[in-house]
């Protein structure tokens, strides 16, 4: 497809924890920007992982957080206005995703933002151990039908890639309005040894993250009467 971008790293299996990688074509702006920005945001995993991960940014930054599927871009857009001193770093495999996030930054731009477009994972384990303050998974793919479960990000592996990224009291944060995911996510950080749950009553899963600017997803559940849950946890 015209303004699809190469790997910048040689290509294993993925593991397939989301979806498609396309939807609709992509108007001409949005294939400019695809073909012309991302390359100057994109990580390249094949120069191997700095020794200050803060490097990588050009701008000086204090700490460094991850979102993981950022979908259209909202919160990610949002936060990095929100915190200029701190880096952070999108991780969006949809193409049409990454277009609009590209849109967004081409509008009000954002120098303490890089991009990957490729599977979470591979991100994860080229990163430097503790590099990481936090790490956000809003509204994943919740793969409802029991057969899919394996296919969802929360998983004990994963939950080690996180635990060894993050640095000891960061935060793993995860949305999302589908019931058994939220149950899920909270059986798998309850039995792995590196997370503990903060939440001290039903207000602190209820409301919204503290400046949350909400999501297209979000705004979808909440038209279809699902009420999303907000969970935070911390590295121990």
């Amino acid at each position: 497809m015209s303004g699809e971008t190469k790997p910048s790293h040689p290509t294993r299996q993925r593991e397939a924890f989301f979806g498609r990688l396309k939807g609709p074509k992509l108007r001409e702006r949005q294939r400019r920007l695809i073909e012309e920005v991302l390359p100057q945001r994109r990580i390249d995993l094949a120069k191997g992982p700095p020794s200050q991960l803060r490097d990588l940014f050009p701008v000086t930054v204090d700490e460094i957080r991850l979102e993981i599927g950022f979908g259209g871009g909202e919160h990610l857009h949002h936060e990095t206005g929100r915190y200029p001193e701190t880096g952070f770093i999108g991780v969006e495999p949809f193409i049409n995703g990454m277009a609009k996030l590209l849109g967004a930054l081409d509008d009000a731009p954002r120098d303490n933002l890089l991009l990957f477009d490729e599977d979470a994972v591979t991100l994860l384990d080229w990163l430097p151990t503790a590099s990481l303050s936090g790490v956000d998974l809003f509204y994943p793919d919740p793969w409802p039908k029991k057969r899919h479960f394996k296919r969802r990000f929360v998983n004990a592996t994963n939950l080690d890639r996180l635990a060894r990224v993050l640095k000891p009291g960061g935060h793993f944060r995860f949305a999302s309005d589908i019931d058994t995911y939220v149950n899920w996510t909270l059986v798998h950080c309850r039995d792995h040894p590196a997370f503990s749950w903060i939440a001290e009553g039903p207000f602190d899963w209820r409301t919204p993250y503290e400046g949350w600017p909400g999501t297209r997803y979000e705004a979808k559940a909440k038209r279809e009467k699902r009420t999303p849950a907000y969970l935070t946890f911390v590295r121990r």
